[in-house]
């Protein structure tokens, strides 16, 4: 079966290739990914793949079949959005939307899905159950698409039983995979902050009460609460600070803003009432009104223990085990999170640099890029996770 899931993937590489380079060259937002759904309808339609539609406004779900199709089933998801930045790579599929750019590999994560899609449909007689394919947008931009998704019934009919998602990571040289059974990635929160006081001219203090000393204690008095408070691993950071205010003049408000990160979603839920907690104290205190809007993003990410070592073990069989790396926590966050909350799930991740070609850069930054062979290895053992699992 190796043999075969290589051979078909060394076939559909050319393609792949070709479709990633059209997806990377007209990257859309979230949200407004429309002609980058119709792309992938068309490519489903020319290989005579079924698919259903609209999910989420622009998502797709293609339903594949093998023998004894009820035993199982297992999800596939892919997401396809892009992000606001421009794009400075020299290359000939470079961004025509300008300002707009695929920094973080979701054309490769579309492509490769693609992929698995013609290897598996190839060999519909020689694997069993069923494997659903998630076509996502919206992964960049809270609440996300995936939350979406759910809530539309992707996971049912027929019912997913367990799932896989497959993340570009330039982290890792062309050729190798990572993987972390357990938690993996952090929640992610946006703080909101807006504090009211008194403006006035600096030189006259008893006519004005000034909100940037409020705001000054508030960011130093998280800051240590949560610098205290180590015993699982978050971050709280404070990275926007407005007050326009002047050398001799005091502003009326001050806006903050900021992130919560967390690796547990009961360490999650008392930080939010610490950091309200800390925020009423200092508004009394300083007798001004703070505006403490906590806008609650993505779940942490939990890779199911089970499905992972068993993953981790196929990886090892399709690719040698000195290729299959053991990650580290992250606290990037993922809206891949929700479906891990849903059902067993495991989030990997796909190395894509090449030192030797100058393909380096991070990921979310304009030069990013990716060595294409990766895309073989990508729906090549994405394809076999699904057989094995």
């Amino acid at each position: 079966m190796i043999n075969k899931i290589k051979q078909l993937a060394e076939s559909a590489f050319d393609e792949v290739v070709e479709i990633r380079r059209y997806i990377h060259k007209n990257p859309e937002l979230s949200f407004k990914e429309h002609k980058t759904s119709a792309y992938i309808k068309s490519i489903l339609n020319a290989w005579d793949i079924p698919f259903t539609e609209d999910i989420a406004d622009t998502g797709i779900v293609v339903l594949l079949e093998g023998n004894n199709p009820r035993i199982k089933t297992l999800a596939l998801r892919a997401d396809f959005d892009a992000l606001p930045i421009t794009e400075e790579n020299e290359i000939e599929y470079c961004s025509v939307n300008k300002g707009v750019m695929h920094a973080c590999g979701h054309d490769a994560h579309t492509a490769s899905l693609l992929g698995v899609v013609k290897i598996l449909n190839s060999l519909k007689q020689e694997w069993e159950g069923s494997v659903k394919f998630i076509f996502q947008p919206a992964e960049e931009m809270l609440p996300g698409g995936a939350q979406q998704m759910i809530k539309e019934g992707v996971l049912e009919n027929p019912k997913v039983e367990k799932m896989l998602g497959q993340h570009v990571f330039p982290d890792l040289e062309v050729g190798k995979v990572g993987f972390r059974p357990g938690k993996y990635m952090a929640s992610t929160d946006e703080l909101h902050i807006t504090i009211k006081g008194k403006g006035g001219h600096a030189a006259l203090p008893s006519q004005y009460n000034n909100p940037l000393l409020a705001a000054a204690k508030l960011i130093t008095d998280l800051d240590d609460s949560f610098q205290k408070d180590k015993e699982l691993p978050s971050v709280l950071a404070i990275g926007f600070v407005e007050g326009l205010g002047a050398t001799n003049v005091i502003p009326e408000q001050v806006s903050l803003k900021g992130t919560l990160r967390a690796m547990d979603e009961g360490f999650r839920a008392n930080a939010h009432e610490r950091m309200l907690d800390i925020s009423t104290k200092i508004a009394q205190n300083h007798k001004v009104e703070i505006d403490f809007d906590i806008r609650k993003g993505y779940p942490c990410l939990v890779n199911d223990e089970e499905l992972t070592n068993q993953s981790i073990a196929f990886a090892k069989e399709y690719m040698g085990a000195e290729n299959v790396i053991d990650l580290p926590v992250r606290m990037t966050a993922e809206d891949f999170a929700y479906f891990s909350h849903e059902v067993p799930s495991t989030f990997y991740r796909l190395g894509t640099t090449n030192k030797g070609k100058g393909i380096v850069h991070g990921l979310h930054t304009s030069r990013f890029n990716i060595d294409e062979q990766s895309l073989k290895i990508g729906m090549g053992l994405m394809a076999y996770l699904a057989i094995k699992n």
